[in-house]
């Protein structure tokens, strides 16, 4: 099978984020068939749904993977469950860790359960930002590249926590 490349959303906003982030980019380089090549700074956001909870730390990794889509997303849903993600009481609430599949290669997908690209991805300045630091010339397909969507959505609200990527 070949290598593709993959990208991936990286939040949390619970017990101490920034390393629940780093955490979460550790166990990603442990996806069989799996390699963590890129990843972005970290970045501190406000929250996307109910105001009334902590900021959010985000970031993205790029991967190359030979895992199909599906199986992809199940490792990360698996990360989830291992790091103690719990299903927030509410819409775009709270989480120790959040892992979205965003792209795998040029892939446009919409099943149950597995929407590839993301949806969303072209309107969020925490995704947009971070991974326009890994991935600036890379097609979302149906919307274009990645640094051009990044320069469509405003940065309000965003901080770089970290220098550079690693």
């Amino acid at each position: 099978m070949n290598w593709r490349p993959a990208y991936v959303a990286l939040g949390s906003n619970l017990d101490d984020p920034a390393r629940q982030v780093e955490a979460a980019f550790a166990e990603l380089a442990t996806i069989p068939e799996t390699q963590l090549v890129l990843r972005s700074r970290l970045w501190k956001s406000r929250p996307m749904g109910p105001q009334d909870q902590p900021d959010f730390v985000n970031a993205a990794a790029g991967l190359l993977t030979q895992l199909d889509a599906r199986a992809l997303l199940d490792a990360l849903k698996a990360i989830e469950l291992r790091m103690g993600r719990v299903t927030p009481p509410v819409r775009w609430g709270p989480r120790v860790i959040d892992l979205d599949l965003l792209l795998v290669g040029d892939e446009s997908r919409a099943e149950p359960g597995l929407l590839l690209p993301h949806p969303g991805l072209h309107q969020r300045n925490f995704v947009l930002y971070p991974l326009a630091e890994i991935a600036a010339e890379h097609r979302v397909p149906g919307h274009g590249r990645v640094a051009a969507l990044r320069q469509q959505v405003p940065g309000e609200g965003l901080e770089a926590l970290s220098a550079g990527i690693r």
